[in-house]
């Protein structure tokens, strides 16, 4: 699973990471209930294209009865499954009642999930922490997903992180509170029939596999986002009876120019066009100046639309 990550997993990155993978499962970025009721482009918001699928999308919000009607709009859309945000520790998030600061309310997660799962007649899951702030025990992540299966969740989604909702900025909650992962272990122990997936630290398919001994589904961040072509494998490793081709770098490109093109002509942004071609040649030689190449593309080019796909061409065969 790629997790959903905010201005990161965009519809943009994740047609560009179909193209590389189309087993994984993808998230949206987070997407509050206040922009998917009230928002003018709600159709621009909740569109994808159908070769992103099998995709979820991830909610932020704290109010069951706004959750509900937000998932009632969302679930002609074409996902698989609706995730709860119960992890995100940011100020603007917490300002809103909703992400990691639910986590020491499992009463109200778990009726957020009921209106939900009465709503709607996909799956509701739930992305979380270990803990958050002084709410870190075992036992208190063993009753909250207790509660919040009751209510109807069967799949979750654990960083194996606490988070600290002060004195911490959200990239360093994603860093410094240490790793827990037995914890995240023994729920999948404790609740046998839950679906757990781990998340956290993970920046490699063998240490992914490494993970699924112990629990169902292992989500990676932003591995997914700086190395993206680790994925290449991963269609053959879970169909190898498939006769599925590893793609290379250049197809890649290739194949995602004809979409960056139009996407551009209909008014796209093309900086978030481009990056994520980014780290498409991480750890190659030559990837330095790939994304170079790609930053003076962006910084200096007078008319883009006319020249973006001749100067991709020149710089992938030289990497």
């Amino acid at each position: 699973m790629i997790a959903p990550m905010m201005g990161w997993t965009t519809r943009h990155y994740r047609y560009f990471f179909r193209l590389i993978c189309k087993k994984a499962q993808l998230y949206t970025e987070m997407l509050t209930t206040d922009a998917i009721l009230n928002s003018p482009q709600r159709e621009r918001l909740l569109s994808f294209d159908a070769s992103e699928k099998t995709l979820a999308i991830q909610l932020g919000g704290g109010i069951g009865s706004d959750l509900a009607r937000a998932a009632k709009i969302v679930e002609p859309y074409g996902y698989s499954e609706i995730n709860l945000n119960v992890g995100c520790p940011s100020e603007r998030v917490q300002s809103g009642c909703f992400g990691a600061v639910l986590l020491k309310d499992p009463r109200r997660v778990a009726d957020c999930i009921a209106e939900m799962c009465a709503a709607v007649k996909l799956p509701i899951t739930v992305k979380t922490r270990i803990g958050v702030d002084d709410c870190e025990s075992y036992d208190y992540l063993a009753q909250f997903i207790q509660q919040v299966n009751l209510a109807g969740c069967q799949t979750f989604i654990i960083h194996a992180r606490k988070a600290w909702l002060s004195g911490l900025s959200p990239k360093e909650n994603r860093e410094i509170p240490p790793l827990n992962y037995n914890w995240v272990y023994q729920i999948k122990r404790d609740f046998p029939h839950l679906n757990i997936a781990l998340n956290g630290g993970i920046s490699c398919i063998s240490t992914a596999q490494e993970h699924l001994k112990q629990v169902d589904g292992v989500m990676i961040g932003r591995a997914a986002w700086y190395n993206p072509y680790l994925f290449a494998e991963l269609d053959q490793l879970i169909s190898p009876q498939d006769t599925l081709s590893i793609p290379s770098r250049l197809s890649i490109v290739l194949l995602y120019l004809p979409y960056l093109e139009q996407a551009f002509i209909s008014g796209e942004n093309l900086t978030h066009l481009i990056q994520p071609l980014f780290g498409l040649f991480h750890g190659v030689a030559g990837g330095r100046r790939w994304r170079q190449k790609l930053s003076e593309t962006l910084q200096r080019m007078d008319n883009p639309l006319v020249g973006i796909k001749a100067i991709l061409r020149e710089i992938v065969p030289s990497v």
